[in-house]
């Protein structure tokens, strides 16, 4: 009797084993038109929702035999219903054809981590996407600058006259509290950080992803201000080929080409691009407002996909320019004992990256990432002949794991930097900065309506010590029309004698950093309520209105000294930043409308007076209004914004003033169009109301820019694609 009863239970356990085998169902989610898999696809069994898909388009569930009804829904596109009979034994393919809505609302983010849709991340993060990059691929082709600066609470500023580099400032602090990231890894920063975004074409970007206020909890020290993370293409089943060329009236040729094709097991983008500017004294001071640019970007980049649920990328970035600006007369040969000044740079940037992921059960991501660059960088001037070499690396492990309501990330990474004098004729010494970090990240969803996302990060840097930045966000969705979110996040910036500053310090006068010298560490606040409604056919209204405030504690502050030298020191009360940032946009009838207003207010509580941070408008409006004609092949567009005084140093205001763009795109059959756009067409530039530099052309003093100086400018662009 006890024989049978062993027996009998044995068989069931055998039994239950064997149909929990057979319950496991395997589902992939692809694009009807590219083929590409979905991600964060909303999956539900008899009404239930049950999961939803990853990176790869992937889901895997646990059902009981039967008949089962499945439900896709994914916002952008149709939604799919199937039923089959579990035990299903093959992988379940589901297409789902996309709707016509915003890009925009179908993003998902990757600087997140948790691949979430942008409308229900905590993190707000605003997305510049396809649609955004192809169109400035035709307007500013050689980088992301100008696109950047029309997000409302960015400010892009421009940080000497004779190079034409700029920054990336967020909510009024400077461009060295913003991390610039590529693919999630951090490429720029330091001396590498020279004129970065000036040289990241948009024709080879998928998106870019904007996260304002502290993000250093995700990607560690310097995102205090905010982070830009640039989103490179992937290639596609459908082979994809681009050309185009581009000519303004400030001189300056670009010619970009992309291709992209997917196969079963391998596939491949490459990106190549050359941009040529001559120098152009466009306000006759005898110095050049557009320095000549020789520029050569390429970017190939292999997939593998050793099966359904690994992808593997191997990838190399290549950047070569020479960029020289000056007194015109020294440019064209001809210098003599009056005319002397320039500023010759030769820059070689050359970055490799590694990455993989893998697809594990039940939803589970493994990702390793890994970069490394070098960057050389050659300053010959009237004064010096310098080069140097920074080194950068980055690699990072980390797993996310959904588990039920919950989406659970964690990692450990490292990352430094290597400053290198290759001429050993500046008075700052070699220095390196290294890193090694553990995150982890919960995203909780409660009843659907709400989403709380709590983390924390420890970084031990090898210099100034450990760092324990926690954060904390909300998410919760009233009704379908109204929604909050809010937020608290701690950051950190270690001291670096090369981070951007607001103005370019000539690199013979910059010491290195004192002995004691300490890191800064911030705490920064959000908070936010957005209302959306639909009607007619296909009108839509969204209102953003967000606050902040970040709170940057021991800020590391330049001083210029008399004999021109640059030191740094800890200030002992902070720089804090507030204001609010208002976003709307609305379709009606075809026309669409974006408009955003933003308000700062920024102080160094370190000084006793005048304790506004320089050049940081208080207030700025910007809108763009675009109209597409699907049928007539004919699409155009105006925007415009105005800036509002800023404060010099010396606390004299400069004036407000507007600037005005306009864009038209016709396209020519199936392969072709034509782009003409006009920049600054009130040809509003800093020099009709103050001189550019003092001192005498021989030795010339460059004032602080705050306004465009390259005047109005019209261009062409024709592009062709397969």
């Amino acid at each position: 009797m006890m024989l049978k009863k062993i027996v009998f239970i044995v068989g069931i356990a055998f039994l239950s084993l064997t149909a929990n085998a057979q319950n496991k169902l395997n589902i992939k989610v692809v694009s009807t038109v590219s083929k590409e898999p979905l991600e964060a696809v909303s999956i539900s069994v008899n009404n239930k929702s049950v999961s939803s898909t990853n990176k790869n388009g992937i889901a895997v569930l646990q059902l009981n035999p039967g008949n089962v009804h499945l439900h896709f829904t994914s916002v952008g596109f149709e939604g799919a219903d199937t039923s089959i009979i579990i035990p299903f034994i093959d992988t379940l393919l589901i297409t789902l054809a996309a709707t016509e809505k915003s890009l925009e609302e179908v993003t998902v983010v990757s600087s997140t981590r948790n691949n979430q849709r942008i409308e229900n991340s905590p993190l707000k993060v605003e997305v510049l996407g396809r649609e955004e990059m192809d169109e400035e691929s035709a307007i500013k082709p050689a980088g992301i600058a100008s696109i950047l600066g029309d997000v409302s609470g960015v400010q892009i500023q421009q940080s000497s006259a004779i190079t034409g580099n700029v920054n990336v400032r967020i909510q009024g602090l400077d461009g060295r509290y913003t991390q610039i990231l590529k693919d999630g890894m951090p490429l720029y920063d330091g001396f590498s950080g020279g004129f970065g975004i000036l040289s990241i074409p948009p024709l080879d970007l998928k998106q870019v992803e904007l996260i304002k206020g502290s993000a250093s909890t995700l990607y560690g020290g310097g995102a205090i201000g905010g982070l830009v993370n640039i989103i490179s293409r992937k290639p596609t089943t459908q082979q994809e080929a681009v050309v185009s060329i581009n000519q303004t009236t400030l001189k300056e040729t670009n010619f970009n080409t992309y291709l992209s094709k997917r196969y079963k097991r391998v596939g491949y983008t490459f990106f190549g691009g050359y941009n040529y500017q001559k120098a152009v004294d466009v306000n006759n001071d005898g110095f050049s407002d557009v320095g000549d640019l020789n520029g050569l970007v390429l970017h190939p980049r292999l997939f593998f996909y050793p099966d359904d649920k690994t992808t593997i990328v191997a990838g190399y970035t290549g950047t070569f320019e020479k960029r020289n600006g000056g007194d015109m007369q020294v440019l064209k040969g001809n210098a003599d004992a009056t005319h002397q000044y320039f500023e010759k740079n030769n820059i070689k940037r050359n970055s490799f990256e590694l990455t993989a992921q893998r697809n594990l059960s039940a939803g589970k991501e493994l990702d390793f990432k890994n970069s490394l660059s070098s960057f050389n960088r050659t300053i010959n001037n009237n004064d010096i002949n310098f080069t140097g070499r920074q080194l950068n690396y980055y690699t990072e492990l980390s797993l996310l794991v959904p588990y039920k309501q919950n989406s659970l990330v964690a990692g450990i990474n490292a990352t430094g930097d290597q400053f290198k004098k290759i001429t050993n004729n500046i008075p700052l010494n070699n220095f390196n900065n290294n890193t090694v970090g553990l995150f982890i990240q919960n995203t909780w969803n409660i009843k659907e309506k709400t989403i709380i996302e709590a983390g924390l990060r420890n970084d031990y840097q090898f210099t100034y010590g450990n760092f324990i930045l926690p954060r904390l966000a909300l998410f919760h969705r009233f009704s379908e029309h109204w929604a909050t979110r809010l937020g608290v996040g701690f950051g950190y910036k270690t001291p670096n004698a090369l981070a951007p500053q607001t103005t370019d310090y000539a690199l013979q006068k910059i010491q290195s950093l004192p002995s004691g010298i300490e890191a800064e560490k911030s705490i920064g606040y959000n908070a936010e309520a957005n209302y959306k409604t639909t009607w007619g056919n296909g009108n839509e209204l969204f209102v953003n209105q967000a606050f902040f405030l970040t709170q940057l504690n021991h800020p590391v502050v330049a001083t210029v000294l008399n004999n021109d030298d640059v030191v740094f020191k800890n200030e002992p009360k902070s720089i804090i930043t507030k204001g609010s940032d208002t976003y709307i946009r609305a379709v009606i009838n075809d026309w669409e409308l974006y408009a955003g207003y933003t308000f700062t207010i920024a102080e160094r509580k370190y000084l006793a007076q005048n304790q506004f941070v320089p050049l940081t408008p208080k207030h700025r409006f910007a809108f763009t209004i675009v109209r597409d004609f699907e049928n007539a092949g004919f699409r155009f567009g105006i925007e415009g914004s105005y800036t509002g005084h800023q404060y010099r140093e010396n606390y004299t205001q400069t004036p407000g003033y507007m600037f005005i763009a306009a864009m038209m795109e016709k396209k020519l059959g199936r392969h072709f169009s034509v782009v003409l756009n006009g920049e600054n067409i009130l040809d509003y530039r800093q020099s009709k109301v103050e001189a550019l530099y003092t001192g005498t052309i021989t030795n010339p003093v460059f004032n602080p820019l705050w306004a465009p100086i390259d005047g109005r400018v019209i261009n062409l662009s024709v592009k062709w694609h397969l």
